[in-house]
């Protein structure tokens, strides 16, 4: 899932200016009938910030292996359903991954 998630330039893009507060975004939607959106963020949150480093460390690392410990412990703090590493399926984890980066704008 995170590998999935790590091979999608537009999150990695807007998650790395969305790591700067008062950055302005622009989203232009596929439909013709739309006018392009303009975005103005606020601070990051810390699971948002733990997601941003997670995809940048995956990208950039040269060991091979990346473990995602702080931006599990972010998704924890939103969902404890999560905290005892229980079998869980993965689309419930992006749920609460993406639901909250999504509470924290």
């Amino acid at each position: 899932l995170l590998q999935n998630l790590s091979q999608t330039p537009v999150l990695r893009e807007l998650l790395k200016e969305a790591k700067m507060p008062g950055t302005t975004v622009k989203i232009e939607s596929p439909e013709l009938s739309m006018e392009p959106q303009l975005i103005k963020l606020d601070q990051p949150g810390p699971l948002t910030l733990a997601m941003y480093q997670f995809l940048t460390e995956m990208q950039e690392t040269k060991r091979g292996v990346v473990t995602p410990k702080e931006l599990f412990a972010q998704v924890c703090k939103k969902a404890i359903r999560f905290k005892g590493y229980q079998q869980q399926d993965s689309h419930e984890l992006l749920r609460y991954l993406l639901d909250g980066m999504r509470a924290e704008e």
